[in-house]
Order: C-alpha cells, then structure tokens, then sequence
C-alpha cells in the first residue's frame, strides 16, 4: 500500500539515524558478565593505556590496527561515497529545485546512515586509540545539520519554495506589437493548419523564430516552441502563467514517495499554515546558509577523520597541524573556486572572466558585487592581519625563533599585497589616480573625441597582486629550511604548484589583455585549468606538510614522492567529478524549466523573415 511504503521509508530513514547513536551508549565490546572499564564513574571504551601490556603495544593509530580492518575500510568508503559522490549532486539538485532533489537527498541519508552504522560498530570492537577525538564529535553534528537541511527541503517542497517562478508573457509597448505582429499571424496559423493555405506557415521554418535582440520577441519564441509539440495545445494569455499545470505536476513528482499517503496529506494541510512569518523567512536564510556551507562542513568531518584514523596532532603538534589544515584548506577550496570560475558558475557576478552583467540582467545585490579580484586581495588581507599575531602561537611564552620572524614577515606581505589588490581594483582610485590627464580634458575642444573613452581593458580586472603574493610565499616555501628531508621535500613541491598557479594566471591576463572578453558567457581560458589544478593540487599537500604526517610518512618508509603522486591523482579526479556535479545542475536546471531552453542546443533564435500579406 502506499501508506505503508510511506512510513517505511521514513521509518528506515530515521531508525538508521538514530541505532548509530544508541550503539554509541551501549555496552561496546564488554560481555554481559565483563565490567566496562570506568573513567569519571561512567564506563568508557578501553584505550591503549589500560592494563599492564598496554606499555608495550605498537599500534597508536586506527591505521596500525590490524583488527576489524574490513569495517574502518568500508566506513571510509561509505562516508566518502555519501559525502563526496552524493551530497555535492542533492546539493545541485536543491540549488535549481529539482524534482529529483529529494530521492537523492534520502539516498545521501541512507549511505550516511550505514557508514555511522558500521563505524559505531567498529568503535565497539576496538579500542579506544584516539580518546576525546574531535571527528566524533563533529561528525555528529554535521550529521545532524545535514538532516535538518533535508527535513526544512522536504517542508520547502509543501511550501511553494522550491517552485520554480511562473514564466509569464512581458507586457508589449505598441512598438514592440507592431513588430510582433507578424509572429503573432503566424502562431495562429499553427493551430488552423488543416485550413491553413500553407504559405510561409511551415513548420520548424526560420519564420516561426523569435529575435534575440527583443525580450518580448524571445519570450514569444519561447512560449511558441512549447505550443508546437502536439501533445500540449495551449493558448497566448498576457501575464497568466501557461504551465500551472506542469508545474503542480512537477510538485507532486518532487514528493512523488508520499503522493496520496496520510503524511502527504496531513503535510499539505499543516506545513502552508505555519511557514509563514519572519520566523520562517529566518528559516529559509538559514537553509540557503547550510545548502552552501554543508560541503565545508562534509571537509571538515573527512579531514578530521583522517587525522583521527592517522593518529597524528596529538599533545602540542595540534597547533602546526591545525595552522596547515586551515591554510591549505583555504588553498583548496581557493582552487575549487578557481574551477568554478572556470565552468562558468559565477558568469552572473562577472566571476568567470566575462562581461559583468547590469542590473537589468541580473539581481541587484549580484550587479552591486566586487570582482573576483577585489575578493582574492580581500582574502589575502584578512588572512595577513590576522595571523600576524597568531604566528607564535606554538610557543607561546618561549623565546622567538628566526622562523617566527619568517613567518611573521609573510603575513606582513600578505597584509601589504592584499591592501594595494584592494586598492588596484577600487574604480574611485583609479579615477583619483586619472586626474592629471583628466584635468587637461576640461575646456579642450575635442574633450569628446574617442580618444577620452575608457579603455577596453578597464571593463575587465586583470590584477596580478594575488598571484604575485601566492607565487612569493611559492618560492619562499620552496626555499623554506625544515627538520628533516621529506619535510623539505613536501614543501618544495607544494612551493612549486604555487608558483605554478601563479604563472598560469599570467597567462590568464596576457590572454585576455590581448583580446578583451566581449560576451556575457564564460571565457573559460584553458590557463585556468591549470592555476585551478596547482592550488587544489598544493593546498592538499601544504596540509599534509604538517609535522605530524611527516614524521608517520618517516616511520612508515613512505617518501615525499609517495604523498605527491597521490595528491595529484586525487586532485584530477576531484576536478573531473566537479566538472561532472555541476554539468549535472545546468541539465537539471533545463530539465526545470524547459520553456526557456526550447530551441535546439547551441542555436540561438534566429531573427523573423519580414512578413508579407
């Protein structure tokens, strides 16, 4: 029945959320008749300190451990499967309202669910290598931002928020209707085609296509590829909304699991009642919020995982393990950004080396935004003023060593170069700094002349302070003394990558100084690939750079060459899947709203014939 199918899935969904988390209170590994061990009057997991062979065991990671190897490895894999494979693609999903949006949003709770499962049971059957470890405690609670997330989607889905808006026909100057006239003959001669004398009413001809050049004209065209299919005959109503039906259809599918189900019912009873209000506009901001930032937080729970499966930053070396874990998790996502940039995904701030929409175009707040250098140099100033006084951190209280000094002296720099990238992009400067020549402008006689007009090069930012900063600290890493040669190795190589960013996006602007961009879609210089690769290849080794890691790659026999040929695999087929996620959102954002995707893929409409009587 599909009641019970209903509440069977959510009844699943929710027993696999919480049987984790009562495993965690239970018994662990102890029998009936054993006595757990006792830490603060409550029993605890046995760690590799209790009993007396304890001094003597080897293993202090959960890498070492030999014991239930089969359930850490499948938690692993589960975990990255749900973390990595499916959450980017719900994520998608929700940002262009999908109809698919919650089928892969349970299916990310469901593997979620079996990875908590399986390691909750491997923590009971193993000891306790790694006591008050911050994975657990922040895997929990993004576990449960990511279930707040879907249930606020599941509401979202009863609400109307997550209907796409209504494609509605622009009202029609007397120009503009003058002009369409002859579209509007021909559009009725497809609906009297069997009294129609046939002439310059074919079917599929370039006369039944709209121009570009006039939104009204392109919204015609749009409705008109629609009304053409022979199962759906419809008729041109000024500002009504032709596809209510498509799209309370679409409604259903999205909850196409509890259509016709009590919960269904009682949902679209209640939840319309009570989301309304500032409380549930509050709500919304804070699930938009979540929907961006879940993918930070999925990091941070993988990367936390790691450290706790390696054992490493244990006792005073959390300090250099959290300073390259912050930085070159910034780097990182610098270069997940960097590829984003590239695909096109920022094309309406102007980000992806394109035209910088106008107000008309776009949203306000999206015309109002910096550009993408202005926020580079930004990032570059803030991380300088900050970590200025954070640098002695490690040895608080001690005497300061050169190294301080040196690291105190890149802060600076970053502080500086951040400042003048700032400066560079601000267009008050810039006309400030324009005022000699500009003065000579005032009273002349040809003050008019197209040699006054901005150059072609001001309507794009090419600012090389932000590569010149990463390609400095690049080389001064490369150089950078360490304590051992693996270490020096390590930072040699992600030193490289940086200077190798650096110089790809040289090439980037030389590109572009060359032939300015002169369209609204993305550029996509293939230089980018490259500064893209390099920063996302070099923040992953800068955080495997740590003092920690080094000194386990030294105790297992594992050379810098072992860790540098992993992270650039793992960087190409991260790239390759992002590539992937975020081609799957432009199919799913077309699948949503076909109306406007109506003509075939990469042709434009193409202007009307002149008509004739």
């Amino acid at each position: 029945m599909p009641t019970g199918r209903a509440f069977l899935i959510l009844a699943a969904a929710a027993l696999f959320e919480l049987l984790p988390l009562a495993l965690a209170h239970g018994e662990g590994s102890n029998g009936p008749d054993e006595k757990a061990p006792m830490r603060n009057g409550t029993p605890s997991r046995p760690t590799i300190a209790d009993g007396k062979e304890a001094a003597s065991v080897e293993p202090q990671s959960y890498f070492a451990l030999s014991d239930h190897v089969n359930r850490i490895y499948a938690h692993i894999f589960l975990m990255v499967l749900a973390w990595v494979v499916i959450l980017p693609v719900a994520i998608m999903f929700s940002i262009t309202k999908s109809r698919y949006t919650l089928l892969v949003q349970f299916l990310f709770l469901v593997v979620n669910s079996v990875g908590l499962f399986v390691g909750t049971v491997y923590n009971s059957q193993t000891p306790d290598l790694y006591p008050n470890n911050s994975h657990h405690k922040a895997g929990w609670a993004v576990t449960w931002i990511a279930c707040a997330w879907v249930l606020m989607s599941i509401v979202n889905s009863y609400t109307g928020v997550n209907k796409k808006p209504a494609l509605k026909r622009p009202s029609l100057s007397f120009r503009s209707l003058a002009q369409q006239q002859p579209f509007r003959d021909t559009a009725s001669h497809e609906y009297r085609w069997s009294r129609d004398s046939g002439q310059g009413t074919e079917r599929n001809t370039a006369s039944l296509i709209g121009s570009p050049r006039s939104m009204s004209q392109q919204s015609d065209t749009l409705h008109f590829s629609e009304m053409r299919s022979p199962f759906r005959r419809v008729e041109f109503q000024d500002n009504i909304d032709v596809h209510d039906a498509d799209e309370a259809n679409v409604d259903e599918e999205k909850r196409s699991f509890l259509r016709n189900t009590r919960v269904d019912k009682f949902l679209q009873l209640h939840v319309p009642r009570y989301a309304i209000g500032r409380t549930w506009l509050v709500l919304q901001g804070v699930y938009h919020a979540i929907e961006r930032l879940l993918l930070v937080l999925g990091f941070v729970g993988l990367t936390t995982g790691l450290v706790t499966y390696g054992g490493v930053f244990r006792g005073s070396d959390v300090f250099n393990g959290l300073a390259h874990f912050i930085k070159g998790g910034i780097f990182f996502w610098y270069g997940v950004l960097t590829l984003g940039r590239w695909m096109g995904c920022f094309a309406d701030f102007g980000w992806a080396w394109n035209i910088k929409p106008t107000r008309e175009m776009v949203d306000r707040w999206k015309a109002a935004l910096p550009s993408a250098e202005f926020i580079e140099s930004f990032v570059i100033f803030l991380y300088g003023i900050s970590n200025v006084w954070l640098e002695h951190l490690a040895a608080w209280g001690d005497a300061w060593a050169p190294q301080d000094l040196e690291h105190i002296s890149i802060t600076i720099m970053f502080f500086g170069g951040g400042l003048l990238g700032m400066l560079v992009e601000s267009g008050t400067v810039r006309d400030f700094l324009n005022t000699n020549i500009l003065s000579a402008q005032r009273g002349n006689a040809h003050e008019y002349d197209l040699e006054w007009d901005h150059p072609k090069t001001y309507r794009f930012p090419m600012n090389p302070l932000p590569g010149l900063i990463i390609m400095l600290l690049g080389i001064m890493m490369s150089s950078h003394h360490q304590e051992s040669m693996v270490s020096t190795m390590i930072h040699s190589q992600w030193g490289s990558l940086f200077v190798g960013f650096a110089l790809a996006r040289a090439v980037t602007y030389i590109i572009l100084f060359i032939s300015p961009p002169t369209s609204y879609l993305a550029s996509r210089p293939p230089s980018e690939l490259v500064s893209s690769f390099c920063l996302i290849a070099g923040g992953l080794l800068f955080m495997a750079s740590n003092r920690a890691t080094v000194t386990a790659l030294e105790q297992y026999n594992l050379d810098a060459m072992f860790i540098f040929t992993v992270t650039i695999g793992s960087s190409a087929l991260l790239m390759a899947w992002c590539t992937i996620v975020v081609a799957l959102k432009g199919w799913a954002y077309r699948k949503e709203n076909r109306p406007l995707f109506g003509y075939a893929r990469g042709q434009l409409p193409i202007p009307p014939e002149p008509h004739t009587p």
